[in-house]
């Protein structure tokens, strides 16, 4: 099988992965998979998150992908290892998927000095505990202290994300963070759609504090399993296309999409159907 390397989110962030897979790695075809129609995944349940991926990962599988990035945080957090434990195993054994927790877990460590750090992300990414436990066994030393914003996503999806109501949701969040502790020095972006807030967030925390985003871990990630996979990387097609799919409203994804993506988007309209 030969066919273009999928990228899933449930809605729009993904695509800030996505940018910096392209950029690092043009060659290589991509198709999109935004689930927009049942997004935001964040305040699902497990069961919900691990179905709706699940459908999607094979749309994906069906559509010739060999390999498969969940760039969703939540998706990665409550789906990601029953896919593989449960699901691959029954598929053709060619197959992989991929999330964006462990690749940043194991890196993280090496942007602290005081080993304290913070992550800021989804509900459903919080609670699932998956950032302590993933950095924990790279540097079990570190103490990680996190943050549920749940109004981030709404704010960014509507496009809010750059106004002034933006910077009350912002502060209040950051600061509930560093009340746990005041010597945290890098903070985790641990959803994608938070880079686009990034600027903002800048504004209402310490200049000695790093923000780190996954963009550019992930991108650096995959070339490093492409490198260390032949099988893999020959599977994955080289004609440098791009393809965006949604379950939802074209018109609307590719007015978002494009600000998330820093280029013009024009996707096309899918279907995800129910697996038994």
């Amino acid at each position: 099988m030969n066919g273009p390397i999928g990228v899933f989110d449930s809605g729009y962030g993904g695509l800030t992965v996505l940018k910096e897979m392209t950029a690092l790695l043009p060659q290589y075809d991509y198709l999109y998979l935004g689930d927009n129609a049942r997004a935001p995944y964040g305040t699902r349940s497990f069961e919900s998150v691990y179905a709706y991926t699940r459908e999607c990962v094979f749309k994906l599988f069906d559509a010739g992908c060999p390999l498969v990035i969940l760039a969703c945080n939540t998706a990665s957090a409550k789906a990601l290892r029953t896919i593989q434990q449960k699901d691959l195993p029954k598929m053709d054994p060619r197959l992989r998927v991929l999330g964006v927790i462990r690749p940043t877990a194991e890196v993280i460590g090496n942007y602290t000095s005081t080993g304290k750090v913070g992550v800021l992300g989804t509900r459903g990414t919080i609670l699932s505990e998956s950032y302590p436990i993933e950095i924990g066994k790279t540097f079990p030393q570190l103490e990680v202290h996190q943050q549920a914003c749940p109004m981030w996503v709404p704010l960014i999806e509507n496009n809010e994300h750059l106004g002034a109501g933006a910077d009350y949701f912002v502060k209040k969040y950051v600061n509930q963070l560093l009340d746990k502790e005041s010597d945290i020095d890098t903070i985790l972006l641990g959803c994608t759609h938070y880079p686009l807030l990034a600027d903002k967030i800048a504004q209402h925390i310490p200049a000695q504090i790093s923000i780190v985003s996954q963009g550019e871990i992930v991108a650096a990630s995959l070339k490093d399993y492409l490198n260390r996979h032949p099988e893999m990387e020959h599977a994955c097609s080289k004609d440098g296309s791009r393809r965006f799919l949604t379950t939802d409203d074209t018109t609307t994804f590719d007015e978002h999409a494009s600000i998330f993506f820093g280029s013009e988007v024009k996707s096309e309209f899918c279907s995800i159907p129910h697996v038994g």
